[in-house]
């Protein structure tokens, strides 16, 4: 490789930490690189606006054309399935056969598996793809129509184990609630959720615990927690502390695995690639990273991989450079906004590895500086604001977190944090 002119990386990806990867490569190391971008898709989707799929929103306008802005960055693009890794001979099996690489970084997601609790995937619906959403759409529309004062209907949104990111159902539930109310339906629907969590939103930390629960009081959301479900009957949950909850519609969020399962790379029980924490290479494999939900850090969440594909694609750059990495993954600070309609919740939390084998994270205790919780209508017109500086970052073939737009962004945020939470 030291030969060679231009080292060959390769992406599998096309989404937030594909993308963000490929964009801070280019802009790192100019034309020192030959880069190619693998995904099975010809689009991005902006997935956390998928959310409002279910309540009037275009699924097209949340897709982005993968091929302009990587050809305006000069990486070129295969649209094909990557199926295998051969960490050896440094070639990836595509469905276009097998293409080499001097580095590659795998970004290519989780996926669903709702076969893992007996009659998920048969009664419930799931809120994860596009398809998912518009199906659910016409489910609330269906309810919606047939509730009544004198015809109560249950809605049920369920949180079982193994899930990596139970926000977005928590967000669903209220933006449903919200919905209901603005559009004068709300008589005779009934809105439960459980969790198998021990804390509302517990992989966010404690603090998340006491807003939820206030707005479950709010809206008048009858809500259980440490309830894990054994399995899902035609009209009712039951669960393994011996209780049973009817529905009549039921929403999950379902256990986490990989998207695609490599082979050749070490991993956990569920497909999720095992990585050093703080560059995201892939354990004893010098030339492989692994960023965003395929690798194994235990939350799930779009922010969380572009900080991975940033830490990743400088550290790749550092070596192409010879140079010292200025990014790490040491210790993550994300960013959620939890969205309401009529108002939403903000956080910065930061975490912690407490077990890398067993990869489970933790938000330090005594960090009240950096972890910080708050809730404000200013916060829904802070999310529609990032819901269209983001997409125009891709765009354009730049990575999100760089520029005087993200300086500017990122200077507000933490004005507005310091204003707006505790």
């Amino acid at each position: 490789m030291k030969n060679r002119t231009n080292p060959r990386i390769l992406v599998l990806g096309g989404g937030f930490g594909g993308l963000e990867t490929a964009f801070y490569l280019r802009m790192r190391l100019g034309n020192q690189a030959d880069i190619t971008l693998v995904s099975d898709k010809d689009h991005f989707l902006f997935k956390p606006n998928t959310i409002y799929i279910p309540f009037g929103q275009d699924v097209e306008r949340l897709k982005i054309p993968l091929e302009p802005p990587l050809k305006r960055r000069n990486i070129r693009f295969m649209q094909t399935q990557a199926h295998q890794v051969d960490s050896i001979h440094r070639t990836v099996g595509t469905g276009e056969g097998a293409v080499p690489f001097d580095y590659l970084v795998v970004a290519t997601g989780a996926g669903m598996r709702p076969e893992e609790i007996p009659g998920l995937k048969a009664h419930g619906h799931n809120i994860w793809t596009p398809e998912d959403m518009l199906a659910l759409r016409q489910a609330f529309e269906t309810l919606a129509a047939e509730a009544s004062a004198s015809n109560n209907r249950r809605v049920l949104f369920l949180v079982p184990p193994n899930n990596k990111h139970a926000g977005p159902l928590y967000e669903m539930a209220f933006l449903f609630d919200s919905w209901l109310q603005k559009h004068d339906r709300h008589d005779g629907i009934d809105l439960i959720l459980t969790t198998y969590e021990d804390s509302y939103l517990q992989s966010f930390g404690n603090r998340f615990d006491s807003i939820i629960s206030e707005e479950f009081d709010r809206r008048h959301i009858t809500a259980y927690k440490q309830y894990e479900v054994e399995r899902v009957e035609p009209n009712e949950v039951v669960y393994k502390n011996g209780q049973s909850v009817p529905y009549d519609l039921l929403v999950s969020f379902p256990p986490y695995v990989a998207s695609t399962p490599f082979l050749g790379l070490p991993s956990d029980p569920r497909g999720f690639v095992t990585t050093y924490q703080e560059s995201r290479r892939v354990i004893e494999c010098p030339c492989i990273y692994a960023v965003g939900d395929i690798s194994n850090f235990p939350v799930k969440q779009a922010y969380l991989a572009v900080l991975q594909a940033d830490a990743a694609a400088e550290h790749i750059a550092a070596d192409i450079l010879n140079t010292k990495p200025t990014i790490n993954y040491s210790h993550p600070v994300s960013m959620y906004v939890l969205d309401e309609f009529d108002t939403a919740t903000f956080a910065q939390i930061p975490l912690e590895v407490k077990n890398f084998y067993q990869q489970s994270a933790e938000v330090p205790a005594g960090d009240a500086e950096t972890y910080r919780v708050g809730s404000s209508p200013v916060w829904h017109y802070g999310k529609k604001l990032l819901g269209m500086y983001l997409p125009q970052r891709f765009r354009a073939g730049k990575p999100l977190h760089s520029g005087v737009a993200w300086q500017g962004m990122e200077a507000g945020l933490k004005v507005l944090s310091q204003v707006l939470t505790h």
